[in-house]
C-alpha cells in the first residue's frame, strides 16, 4: 500500500485551505441564499469586449502567443499604465501577460524567494499571499493593520518588522478585505523605509480602478526610489468585469522579468490568445470613450458601498468608510461573537453569507467581510436580514 504521508510534500499538507472556500460549498447546497462573499463583479463583461475574442476565434487565431504575451495587448498595458498612474515600462522587455494577477504573485514570489527568506504581508489581507510565500519555502511576517489607521500600513510598523532576511514587502492596496487605499502621502512614508535597502515591494494594484471619494489611486512604482524596486501586478478581473477571462500582467525591472517569464515559459508556456484579445479590446475601447465602462460600474459600486456603510452603522455595526475595492469590513466584535461564529450563523439562520475577517489573517479578527459587488437588490434584501439577526442576538 502505498504510503502518501511520505510522498506529500509537507510543506503543502501544513498549509490551511481557504477561509472563503467553506462558505462557496455551503452556498452550493442553499438554494435560495444571498452571496455578499464573492470577490467577483455582479456586471457581465461589455460586450465589444467578448466580441473581440469572438472575432478572433471566427478568424481562426487561436494559436499560441509569445511567452510574455501578444505585442499589441503589451503596448496597450503600457500606454494604460503611462496615462493612468505616470509609470513608464518598455512593452518588449519590462511588461508579462499572466493568467490573472494570481500568476503574478507567484511568479513574482517565485523568482526571488530563496528558504529562509521573510516577506512582510500587511494582515488583513488578500488570502493567497501567504500559502505563496510558504509553497515558495519563505517566511510569511505578518503586519498587523488597525482599524483606527483606516487599515494602512504605518512606516514605523514595517520598520520594526525588517530583517536581514527581509527579502519583500507584499503591497495590496487598495485592499482586499478592509477597502482600504493607500494615498501619495502615506506612499512617501513607506518609501522612505526602503529607500537604501535591498527589500522588493511586490505592489498588487488589481483594484486600481475602484476608488472613492475623490481619491484616485496612485501606484508606489511612481514613488520617487520605488520605481526600481516594485513588481506591479494588476490586471482585468475587477475594472472591467472579466474574471473567467483570466488575464493580468506584471511589470518591472528587466533583469526580475526576465527571470519570472522563465518561469512562466516553463509551466503556463501563455495566457489564453483569446483572453488577450480580449484584453487588448478592453484597454483600446477604454481608452476612446474615456474608460465610460469602468466609471460605469464604479458609479454603482459607490452606490452600494455608501448604503452599506450608513446601513451597518444604523445598526450599530462600527464601519469605517473603506475608499477603494468592493468590500466593506465592519467590527462586529460588539455582538460578542467571534467573526466565524458569526457568518456561520448570519448563513444559517439568514441564509446570507459573508466572510469572516479571519479568513484573511489573525488581524481580522472581530470583522467580517462584506462584498457589494453583488445586485443592489440582494444587498437592501440582506441587510433587512442583517438587523433581524442583530436583534435576535441582542444587537
Amino acid at each position: 500500500m502505498v504510503n502518501y504521508d511520505r510522498i506529500l510534500n509537507q510543506r503543502i499538507v501544513d498549509i490551511k485551505p481557504s477561509g472563503i472556500r467553506k462558505y462557496f460549498d455551503i452556498l452550493s447546497e442553499m438554494k435560495d441564499a444571498i452571496s455578499l462573499s464573492i470577490g467577483e463583479p455582479d456586471f457581465d463583461t461589455p460586450w465589444h469586449i467578448s466580441d473581440a475574442a469572438i472575432t478572433r476565434i471566427e478568424n481562426g487565431a487561436t494559436h499560441y502567443t509569445g511567452n510574455r504575451g501578444t505585442p499589441a495587448l503589451r503596448r496597450q498595458i503600457s500606454m494604460y499604465l503611462s496615462e493612468r498612474y505616470g509609470v513608464e515600462y518598455d512593452p518588449a522587455t519590462q511588461i508579462t501577460v499572466t493568467i490573472g494577477a494570481s500568476e503574478g504573485i507567484d511568479l513574482a514570489l517565485r523568482a526571488i524567494l530563496s528558504p529562509g527568506d521573510e516577506v512582510i504581508i500587511p494582515d488583513p489581507a488578500y488570502v493567497s499571499y501567504l500559502p505563496v510565500v510558504t509553497m515558495c519555502g519563505g517566511k510569511a511576517v505578518p503586519l498587523r493593520t488597525f482599524e483606527k489607521d483606516e487599515f494602512r500600513m504605518r512606516p514605523d510598523a514595517l520598520r520594526a518588522l525588517i530583517t536581514d532576511k527581509t527579502k519583500a514587502v507584499i503591497f495590496p492596496y487598495p485592499n482586499n478585505p478592509t477597502g482600504a487605499i493607500m494615498e501619495k502621502e502615506d506612499l512617501e512614508g513607506i518609501a522612505e523605509v526602503l529607500r537604501g535597502t535591498q527589500i522588493m515591494v511586490i505592489s498588487d494594484e488589481i483594484y486600481s480602478e475602484l476608488t472613492y471619494g475623490g481619491k484616485d489611486h496612485v501606484s508606489i512604482a511612481s514613488i520617487d526610489g520605488m520605481y526600481e524596486r516594485t513588481i506591479l501586478l494588476n490586471g482585468f478581473s475587477k475594472s472591467f468585469a472579466m474574471t473567467g477571462w483570466r488575464v493580468g500582467y506584471l511589470c518591472g525591472p528587466k533583469p526580475l522579468v526576465d527571470q519570472m517569464v522563465k518561469i512562466h515559459q516553463f509551466t503556463i508556456l501563455c495566457a489564453p490568445v483569446m483572453g488577450q484579445a480580449a484584453a487588448t479590446a478592453a484597454l483600446i475601447s477604454a481608452r476612446d470613450d474615456d474608460y465610460e465602462d469602468v466609471h460605469r460600474m464604479k458609479r454603482t459600486y459607490d452606490i452600494r458601498r455608501r448604503l452599506l456603510v450608513s446601513e451597518l452603522r444604523r445598526m450599530g455595526l462600527p464601519c469605517f468608510e473603506p475608499r477603494g475595492a468592493f468590500y466593506v469590513f465592519p467590527n462586529i466584535s460588539g455582538t460578542g461573537m467571534t467573526s466565524e461564529k458569526f457568518c456561520d450563523a448570519f448563513l444559517m439562520e439568514e441564509h446570507v453569507a459573508c466572510i469572516p475577517g479571519t479568513a484573511f489573517g489573525e488581524s481580522g479578527e472581530g470583522f467580517i467581510r462584506i462584498s457589494y459587488a453583488a445586485a443592489t437588490k440582494n444587498i437592501e434584501k440582506a441587510l433587512e436580514k442583517m438587523q433581524a439577526f442583530l436583534k435576535r442576538h441582542g444587537g
